[in-house]
């Protein structure tokens, strides 16, 4: 009965230090997974940052571009209207 109780006793040591193996295992993955997944969301973040600096680099060039072209074309426009004017009185 002895033998009995010290196989028993060593196959349940066996199989507790089996699910703590297992247990660990499962541990250092959730980690390694919850590393990644931060790791992953930290590359997303400055992804989204940099389209951000990206499309605001854009407008700004957009916007330059609008003032300047505006600012031409009101110019020619207003050496037509002083020649007119001048056409009209001088004429």
């Amino acid at each position: 009965m002895d033998t009995e109780l010290e196989l028993i006793t060593a196959q349940l040591r066996h199989t507790l230090d089996l699910l703590k193996a297992e247990l660990d295992a499962l541990n250092r993955q959730a980690l390694h997974d919850r590393e990644m997944a931060i790791h992953r969301i930290t590359q997303l973040e400055e992804n989204q940052r940099d389209h951000e600096s990206r499309l605001r680099a854009l407008q700004d060039g957009v916007i330059s571009f609008k003032v300047w072209s505006g600012l031409a074309s009101g110019g020619s426009s207003l050496v037509a209207l002083i020649a007119l004017l001048r056409a009209i009185l001088g004429g």
